[in-house]
């Protein structure tokens, strides 16, 4: 098991990245959270876990050990899967969720794609007394404000939210109406976070 990798950075999208050690590139999947986190360096530490099937193995990458610990936690749910912990991840940070399953706020835990009332109060009874117990400190990090060009944002976002399992017709319609009402550029993060609202 790869505990951490630290390298340079030669691809990076919202969704994932390739992380260059020694010459040796590593395709990385990544949460939104961990984007905003690394979106403005090129070296990075991740800290990694390995997700085995009989016919695939990813890797899946955090900025922080605290995600990865509720990532793990989230994927030993029954039902919940790799791109489903990713999803509760990229869509809001890990304090966030933690608050919502001690809280069973059932509401907020359920906006999520890919998770309805029964799914999200199966997260709540597994989980809750967990994480009560290791009072997990909140490691979240917070992206540097910077602006891009409309098009290129536009363009990575749907990218990424089409790579979440999102609908592309639907992305587009939705990106566009967010971006036509914004009175100032957005930063790709703020977009997809957005437009995550909006779909859930």
């Amino acid at each position: 098991m790869i505990a951490y990798l630290n390298g340079k950075i030669t691809y990076k999208s919202p969704t994932h990245l390739y992380l260059d050690i020694g010459g040796l590139a590593y395709h990385v999947n990544i949460s939104l959270h961990t984007y905003a986190a690394i979106e403005h360096v090129d070296e990075t530490k991740l800290y990694t876990y390995q997700h085995f099937t009989e016919s695939d193995q990813s890797l899946y990458g955090f900025a922080t050990e605290d995600e990865k610990l509720l990532f793990i936690h989230l994927i030993s749910v029954s039902g919940i899967g790799p791109n489903t912990a990713r999803m509760v991840t990229s869509y809001m940070t890990p304090a966030e969720a933690r608050t919502a399953i001690i809280q069973e706020n059932v509401s907020v835990i359920n906006k999520v794609k890919g998770i309805g009332p029964k799914t999200a109060k199966r997260i709540i009874l597994d989980l809750k007394d967990k994480l009560v117990k290791l009072e997990l400190s909140d490691g979240g990090s917070t992206a540097i404000s910077s602006v891009t060009p409309t098009i290129g944002v536009r363009e990575e976002a749907l990218s990424a939210l089409v790579s979440l399992g999102f609908v592309k017709a639907k992305v587009i319609k939705v990106i566009d109406l967010t971006l036509g009402s914004s009175q100032e550029e957005m930063s790709v993060e703020a977009l997809i976070k957005q437009v995550l609202r909006q779909l859930s």
